[in-house]
């Protein structure tokens, strides 16, 4: 047996969930219930399975059950291709979080490499609305699926800026403090920017090589009004050295990967994604999740786990039952959350379907 799943679940002291046991199907899994009942806890603790701070970004004391405080642990049975493997992270004791893979210490990176995990949450909604801020990690956790060196390199580059800004803020002017930490923002950013390329190039490949009910959009990395743009390794340091006196007078680094924005253009329309309707910005994001999963089914050899939060809720019934043909034509196992069983009735009948409810604090959940 091949392919990328999750086979069990296992929470305890997350969230609502004092203690939860799921035996997982492989295909889509349909997750129903009232609102604040704990439907999103548990896609939440798969967001867990892969590097970072999940769907939500919470901090990891924030996913504490209260009032016990006692910590919380996840464990999963994961197939990944061809192999099984034992995942469990946890927090306990005030300490930061752990990860171990087959009995064995492990970092989140490692994660990375044997588990890919797409998500859509209802925060997304207005991506291409807001600030430069949420594309930019959106645009990142796509290049962590392809690329788990990505996590790596970001924080390797993210620390040598702090440095720096940290010598701006205090108006050091002397080169030889700046030089080692720019070589390493250098090399580190034009591994980012690679990969990013990279990412953006899988998506449109993907995008152009599929039938889907959903539009496609064009991609591109832009950089705002003053932040030049430079590739590779010769050209940002280059760049990190001269922009050095108007980075003195801000106090921060304005120039580097760190500043690219995401743009997205509705193909069909040739409408920038800030301009469509609410609808139709919810339909290029599926697109995209979509698309990212179709490029990952060839990369890494198997279609990622999505997880999709209220994904239906705005969708109409013939959209509906175009994603989940899409889903099930991936042949990813797919976790989607809503208020309704009535919300995943086009869904295939052997699809595994959770009703999630809440008693006293302390969510259930039943296996229909």
């Amino acid at each position: 047996m091949s392919g990328l799943a999750l086979r069990k679940l296992r929470l305890s002291h997350f969230r609502s969930h004092k203690a939860l046991n799921i035996d997982c199907a492989p295909g889509p899994v349909a997750i129903y219930g009232p609102n604040g009942a704990g439907k999103t806890n548990i896609i939440e603790a798969i967001s867990m399975l892969s590097p970072g701070r999940g769907l939500r970004r919470a901090a990891s004391d924030d996913m504490i059950r209260k009032p016990e405080s006692l910590g919380w642990k996840i464990a999963a049975e994961l197939q990944s291709l061809s192999q099984v493997h034992e995942i469990e992270t946890w927090l306990e004791g005030g300490q930061g979080r752990n990860v171990r893979i087959d009995g064995k210490a492990a970092s989140q990176v490692a994660l990375g490499k044997i588990a890919r995990v797409l998500w859509l949450v209802p925060s997304m909604d207005r991506l291409w609305l807001e600030g430069a801020d949420g594309r930019r990690r959106f645009l990142d956790r796509m290049v962590l699926s392809f690329d788990p060196a990505h996590a790596q390199n970001t924080l390797t580059y993210e620390k040598a800026m702090r440095e720096r800004n940290r010598l701006l803020k205090d108006q050091i002017r002397d080169p030889h403090w700046y030089r080692a930490l720019e070589v390493q923002m250098a090399e580190a950013g034009a591994a980012i920017q690679s990969a990013r390329a990279d990412t953006i190039a899988a998506i449109a490949l993907a995008q152009a090589g599929a039938e889907t009910e959903f539009p496609r959009s064009e991609l591109a990395i832009i950089m705002p009004e003053g932040a030049e743009q430079a590739e590779g390794v010769d050209a940002l340091a280059e760049v990190f050295v001269t922009s050095r006196p108007r980075d003195l007078a801000a106090g921060r680094t304005l120039v580097g990967p760190h500043r690219a924005d995401l743009s997205a253009i509705f193909s069909a329309k040739g409408v920038a994604a800030k301009e469509c309707s609410t609808g139709e910005q919810k339909a290029l994001l599926i697109s995209l999740i979509l698309a990212n999963g179709r490029a990952l089914a060839q990369s890494f050899g198997a279609p990622p786990i999505l997880l999709l939060d209220e994904v239906a809720a705005h969708l109409d019934a013939a959209r509906r039952a175009a994603l989940y043909h899409e889903i099930t034509a991936l042949g990813a196992q797919a976790f989607m959350t809503g208020t309704g069983a009535e919300l995943f009735d086009s869904l295939t009948p052997d699809a595994m379907r959770l009703c999630v409810g809440d008693e006293n604090g302390t969510s259930y959940v039943d296996i229909t």
